[in-house]
């Protein structure tokens, strides 16, 4: 009535969801929607899940949809693959990625390689999923980011998300995929809240995997990361918008497939590339980033050399001050990008 009478109604605000809460949200529409779907893991089911990202989907599904696992990775990362060579479309979650190396030969040997062993025959729709990288206080053991590690591996898709959107997206298109998914999510962003848009809300709502998204437009520097560093990053480019430098701040979103053409694309805008990670600076996803693109034609675009922010090559110490110096801090980045600019 109010718009026959010419009166301009307002779209639905976006709303504030968490990472924890949209990751809850996508797994329950994907079970609800395909009686493949199971998830299992430890503590998953009565408990809700570690860390309350399966709150409330035990008592909706039961034991056979949502399944507490002994403390076994090896064992039930095996039963997963298994079940999705079956047919089942399987959602594995590690307590942490650090423990996901018990089960390491399940997920390269048996997961990663079969479809190619079987020419095609055998497909293994899996989830791998749980929390990546640093934490706050859990010490070397608990503490590495495997994003290199898996993305290193042909056969598997690796995704990273950073904010709410990302998460739900990119885990619903991980479940729906019919190649194995590793999720490297982040434990310090569970619980943080971001804008998510009435598209973002819906059911069929998916974010394409091997899709990289410019989260800041910028003319001067590009910004490449993923998972909880793209967030400094923006606080970086706001800092540094004030003193005149402005940032293009890129969300990778997926580590395998990357997306190195919206990379390349953005270096040709800007002539100058920053990559940021978590992880060591060895083999990593910035050294793969800075390699590609001088492989290819953007190369002849940069006025500088590309520079990494990593975190420190050494197993993370468990003092919160050494903590803090091991992993890239917004001060880092502004550092990188002021040396690449020559400012």
């Amino acid at each position: 009535l109010q718009q026959r009478r010419g009166i301009r109604l307002s779209a639905p605000a976006p709303i504030q969801v968490t990472v924890r809460d949209a990751l809850n949200q996508a797994l329950d529409e994907e079970l609800e929607r395909d009686e493949r779907v199971f998830l299992l893991g430890e503590e998953v089911a009565q408990y809700d899940g570690a860390y309350k990202i399966s709150r409330g989907l035990w008592k909706k599904y039961g034991d056979k949809r949502v399944i507490d696992t002994p403390i076994s990775e090896m064992g039930f990362t095996g039963i997963a693959v298994g079940a999705a060579m079956a047919g089942l479309r399987p959602v594995c979650e590690f307590m942490t990625f650090n423990f996901s190396m018990q089960a390491i030969d399940q997920v390269i040997n048996s997961a990663a390689k079969t479809c190619y062993m079987s020419a095609g025959s055998i497909a293994v729709p899996i989830v791998f999923r749980g929390p990546n990288g640093a934490s706050a206080g859990v010490a070397a053991q608990h503490s590495q980011c495997f994003a290199a590690w898996y993305g290193h591996c042909p056969g598997l898709k690796v995704v990273s998300p950073w904010s709410s959107e990302d998460a739900k997206g990119l885990l619903k298109a991980s479940i729906r995929d019919d190649n194995p998914v590793v999720m490297l999510e982040n434990e310090l962003l569970y619980g943080v809240p971001f804008e998510m848009s009435e598209q973002a809300q819906s059911k069929d709502f998916v974010v394409p995997i091997g899709k990289a998204k410019i989260e800041r437009q910028g003319t001067h520097i590009t910004l490449v990361s993923h998972s909880r560093p793209v967030g400094h990053c923006l606080e970086a480019a706001a800092v540094l918008a004030k003193e005149g430098v402005e940032c293009e701040v890129i969300n990778l979103r997926t580590i395998r497939p990357m997306d190195i053409e919206t990379v390349e694309a953005s270096v040709v805008k800007t002539n100058h590339l920053v990559t940021i990670e978590g992880g060591w600076p060895q083999f990593g996803v910035g050294a793969e980033i800075c390699a590609k693109i001088m492989e290819g034609s953007a190369f002849n675009y940069l006025d500088a050399p590309a520079v990494r922010v990593t975190g420190a090559d050494v197993p993370m110490p468990y003092a919160k001050i050494l903590e803090d110096n091991c992993i890239p801090q917004v001060k880092d980045i502004i550092f990188a990008v002021k040396k690449t600019l020559n400012i």
